[in-house]
């Protein structure tokens, strides 16, 4: 079983975190040649203040 995990800020929508995940999943696909029916994506949303790039928190 693959698993996708997408950390990223909050802000998708709930159809925009529906498109991701069918497209994240299609691409894996179509890379590895697995089953759509075996890939799990999770997108966990982590709030700015918990964020830092480059040694600089981003909220």
């Amino acid at each position: 079983m693959p698993l996708i995990q997408i950390s990223q800020t909050p802000g998708l929508t709930p159809e925009q975190k529906r498109d991701t995940i069918a497209a994240v999943t299609k691409a894996y696909c179509e890379a590895t040649g697995k089953s759509e029916k075996a890939v799990w994506v999770v997108i966990t949303e982590v709030p700015r203040e918990q964020w830092g790039v480059g040694g600089t928190p981003l909220g």
